[in-house]
């Protein structure tokens, strides 16, 4: 019996020109490379220009994915952007980018999941090509960050940086095994009892201001690791599969101790775990994609390749997607 899948046809990544290394950093806070390395992997991050908003690198990772997928903007009729740095409070950035690839049928909307919010994109552009309602998809993590952190602030400062990663999917009939290209299983979760471990302090209707990123930075590691192995068990038991199997895993760029604690737990191999956090900084929904686009630009990642999705964000939220390359 045959299945639709979606299909990954391209990649495409964005970042911006301006790189914030760890020794700039400590010339502003009182932090060093050394600590920043050693807690958490990361050695610099790229810091959107004055000017330059969420949107354009969007659009930019977006034209990267068209052109590796080999099609024109115009065959695409949804485009779902997770991001939790969006233009403006409304519309919604995605319509930015759908008027910037000079799309003007088909739906475009945001999506708010914050460092998880590309597997919830992800996820949800699959179940809208599963049941036909559209042929072909952009999804998107792109985000600014930096336009959110507070400065002074060591313990927040340092992990951020922005960017931005798309796939084109499209909705293709497979034989309907394991061995089918596509998303093959995905698994999504929240819970909200943990909003005030990670969370802007700001809002339209709270305080009428953006606000500034907070983090319980020990109390997010405490919950990362076991929130994560909680939905890669499911995607093994959804598709038969165990971590032998996995040729990639490709998680949320956070923090090196996390993914490889998590790695370590899963039985998942050091040499199959794609790693960027140590160029990118945690760059929240875009994180995903833009280590996708490294990997398969490095000819890491090849077509049939078993690949494992995972992030975690605040909410908390947390998911994963199981998908054959």
């Amino acid at each position: 019996m045959t299945t639709i899948r979606s299909v990954v046809l391209g990649c495409g990544s964005y970042l911006p020109q301006q790189i914030l290394t760890n020794a700039e950093l400590a010339a502003r806070v009182d932090t060093s490379d050394e600590w920043i390395v050693q807690r958490t992997g990361i050695r610099q991050r790229h810091i959107a220009a004055d000017g330059e908003f969420t949107s354009h690198l969007a659009i930019n990772a977006a034209r990267a994915a068209l052109a590796d997928a080999g099609i024109d903007a115009q065959a695409i009729d949804l485009i779902v952007l997770a991001t939790s740095t969006p233009d403006n409070t409304f519309p919604a950035t995605a319509v930015a980018v759908q008027n910037g690839l000079g799309i003007t049928h088909g739906a475009a909307f945001d999506l708010q999941a914050v460092c998880s919010g590309f597997v919830f994109a992800l996820a949800t552009a699959d179940n809208f090509l599963r049941t036909g309602a559209f042929k072909r998809a952009l999804v998107i993590g792109a985000e600014t960050f930096s336009r959110i952190l507070d400065w002074n602030d060591r313990g927040t400062c340092v992990l951020f940086g922005d960017g931005a990663g798309a796939l084109v999917v499209e909705a293709q009939e497979q034989p309907g095994k394991l061995s089918d290209r596509g998303i093959l299983t995905s698994h999504l979760r929240s819970d909200g009892r943990h909003k005030a471990k990670l969370y802007v302090d700001g809002g339209p209707s709270s305080t009428q201001q953006v606000g500034h990123l907070r983090m319980e930075g020990r109390e997010v590691f405490k919950h990362a690791v076991g929130m994560i192995t909680d939905v890669i068990v499911d995607a093994f038991k959804a598709s038969g599969t165990t971590a032998e199997d996995i040729d990639w895993f490709i998680p949320h760029q956070a923090n090196k101790r996390i993914i490889d604690a998590s790695a370590h737990k899963l039985h998942i191999a050091p040499q199959k775990v794609v790693l960027t956090v140590d160029m990118h900084g945690n760059t929240s929904a875009a994180s995903i994609p833009l280590a996708i686009s490294v990997a398969v630009k490095d000819r890491r990642v090849k077509k049939g390749d078993l690949v494992l999705l995972e992030a975690m964000g605040g909410g908390f939220t947390w998911g994963s997607v199981l998908l054959r390359w």
